[in-house]
This record gives C-alpha cells, structure tokens and sequence, in this order.
C-alpha cells in the first residue's frame, strides 16, 4: 500500500531547494532544480484531494516569469548592449529621470531579468512542492510543543490554499451541473466568491472540531532561563546569517556557520521549552530511513552549491553584459540528482485508488460465500415435489 514520509521531511526537503536556487542567477542551474522538484512531486505525490496543488504554483511562476520580463522590456533604464528592437519611448517628467517607457530595448537587461524572475519563479514553485507533498494536518500533529500555538495558525493557514483548490473543483462542478457558464466579469464573481467562503469555512470548521476534541491540550509546567537565553541567541544568529546570505555576493563559510549554530541553539531552546509542556498525540508519525534520506539530499545539494560557489564563483553568478552562455559545471548535475533522489530512494504514497482495490479483493471471497449461502437457502426453502 505504500508509505506516507514525514511532513516536515518534505518541507526540508523543499527549504534546501529554495535555497540552493536563491544562491545562483545560472538559469541552467535553476532548469535542473525545477526539473528535480517536478520529477519528486510527480512520483511521490498521493491522489487526494489537497495534493493537486502544483498547477496553481505553476501558474503563479509563469505569472511572476511574464511579468518580469514585461517590466524590464518597457520600463529599463539601461542604454547599452546589444540591441534587439526600438519601440516608441514616452517622455516623461524631470522628476522621473532614470526611467524610461519605450524606447531601445537590450538583449542583456532583459535575459538579466529573465533569470532573476526563473530565480523567484522556482521558489515558487519549492513552496507549491511541500504544500503537494506534505499533508498539512499531519504536519500539525508533529510540531514542538513549545510552538503548539504558533503552528496550528499556520497550518490552518496554510489548509486554505489546498481547500481552495478542492473548493474550485467543487464549485466548478456544481455550476457544470447547473448548466452555468463561468463568463465574463459576473462569472468570475459567482466563481471566487463561493470559492473563497467555502475555503475558508472548511479550514475554521478544521480549527473547531480540533479543538472540541481536546487536540493538542496542553499543560503548562516550570519555565527554564536557559530556553529563553538560547531562543534568543539562535534568533539573532539565525537572523544575521540569513541577511548574509541574502545580500552577499557569492557563498561565504561565515553565514553558513552562523545558520548552523542559529539552527542548533534554536533546537535546544524549543526541547527545553517542550519539557515544560505535555502535548497530547495520537499515532505519531515515524521518522526513520525515508525521512533521513529526504532530509539529506536536500542538506547534500545546499552543500555541494556553497562548494560550486567556492570553487568557481563565476559558474553560480551570471553577469551580462557581455553577452555569453552561462558555464554548466559539473557539481549542478551533482545537485540535481542529490534532489531527484526522494522520487527513487523513498516508497510511493498510499492511494486510495490502491486501497480501494485492496478492499475490492477483500470483499470477493466475501461476497462468493454470501452468494452460495443463498443458493443453498433457497434450495432448503424449495416445496419438495414441485417443479423446479
């Protein structure tokens, strides 16, 4: 029947993505990242209702990857490279000097754009991975205790975004059956509305039958100086870490450190803080082999891309112009498969198409048996002598 793999190992998975694809403008780098996503969601995602998820994100990247590019094809500053049209430039007031509408449009600018949007394109599209592949009601039942709080708002946040889609197949199929046409303007309003009301209701009616069941009561003990001490100490690691990373130019060993050490001091705060607090579960979720091996291909990529900046720093950051071809270097293959791994090395998700036919070949012996009860009753209650 399969196995469903830890929630948050999915999440992982897809975080080490979005950063491996934030380290680098190389659009051959980014294409092999999508490329690896796609491949995971598509074999390793189930057949429920909240896991069809991926064509919205997809759509939205498309969305953010036009967009982009319109912008820097119409409204760019530069006035050099190579050029590829002149289009009729607006003039505009003093106080608008350095912009321009129209005008010459340069090839480099515009591929420039074109890969920083496949840049936030693809991270996208890691965050439409994890809300397709990890269930967000599992994923409540596996968070800290000192985060209780916290997480069940953001996993019943994060429940809209699958009932929406559900919602829209439903609503879709109601206006279908009704012989309503979804046109124009008074069709999308009679479309989003009920989608969205409908969404929305199903995630506060999840939040009310958690909680009229006791889900996740807790019961407050002792406080530790030492959890608040080390929470705050990971906080501001783990936030000057990540505003080096954001803003350096290429991949430095200081921030790296600094997130590992935001990341543990982070840990042992939030095990300190769950000693004090007894949170009910019912049936955990393992965390075993699958689950490793999820975590450390997305720890592996991430790694082997800081590697890749190191040793050449001109392979990750593409610079136009002049204008040339971006350099495909070998550790990018590396990468992609350490990320293409979970599709192979962990076991397919259960399938209600698979239990459905499991419960059907249940049900034939079953079925056979009660069938040839009633041929015998019926010959019992036969009158004799009579005809048959």
């Amino acid at each position: 029947m399969g196995r469903t793999v830890h929630p948050w190992a999915w999440w992982a998975w897809a975080i080490c993505a979005a950063v491996t694809v934030s380290l680098t403008t190389n659009p051959w780098l980014i294409g092999l990242v999508c490329a690896a996503v796609l491949v995971t969601v598509l074999r390793r995602r189930s057949d429920e209702p909240w896991a069809r998820s991926l064509g919205v994100y997809l759509s939205m990247a498309g969305f953010v990857l036009v967009m982009r590019v319109f912008f820097a094809t119409f409204f760019s500053a530069t006035s050099s490279g190579t050029l590829l049209w002149d289009l009729p430039q607006l003039s505009l007031p003093s106080w608008a000097a350095g912009l321009r509408i129209g005008g010459r449009v340069y090839l480099e600018p515009v591929l420039m754009a074109c890969f920083d949007a496949m840049r936030l394109a693809a991270m996208l599209l890691c965050v439409g991975a994890a809300n397709t592949l990890a269930n967000p009601r599992r994923a409540l039942r596996s968070v800290p205790a000192a985060l209780y709080e916290i997480s069940v708002a953001v996993v019943i946040a994060l429940t809209v975004a699958p009932q929406m889609i559900e919602s829209l197949a439903r609503v879709r199929r109601a206006q279908r059956l009704r012989a309503g046409a979804v046109t124009g303007v008074g069709g999308l309003a009679r479309l989003v509305i009920p989608v969205l009301e409908d969404s929305v209701e199903r995630a506060m009616g999840l939040a009310r039958s958690m909680e009229s069941r006791g889900f996740g009561r807790t019961r407050a003990g002792g406080g530790s100086a030492w959890g608040i001490l080390l929470g705050l100490l990971g906080s501001v690691c783990l936030g000057i870490g990540a505003f080096l990373m954001l803003g350096g130019s290429r991949p430095s060993p200081v921030w790296v450190v600094l997130l590992a050490a935001g990341a543990l001091a982070l840990g042992a705060a939030l095990r300190l803080a769950g000693r004090r607090l007894q949170v009910t579960h019912y049936r955990p979720d393992d965390w075993s082999r699958p689950e490793w091996v999820v975590l450390a291909s997305g720890v592996v990529a991430v790694a082997a891309a800081v590697a890749a900046g190191r040793l050449a720093p001109g392979a990750l950051d593409v610079t136009m112009p002049p204008l040339a071809l971006p350099a495909l270097h070998p550790l990018f293959l590396f990468i992609v498969a350490s990320l293409a791994a979970p599709a192979v090395l962990t076991p397919p998700p259960p399938r209600v198409s698979d239990w459905l036919a499991w419960t059907a070949r249940r049900s034939e012996p079953e079925q056979e048996q009660a069938g040839g009860r009633a041929d015998l009753d019926a010959e019992r209650l036969r009158p004799r002598g009579g005809t048959p």
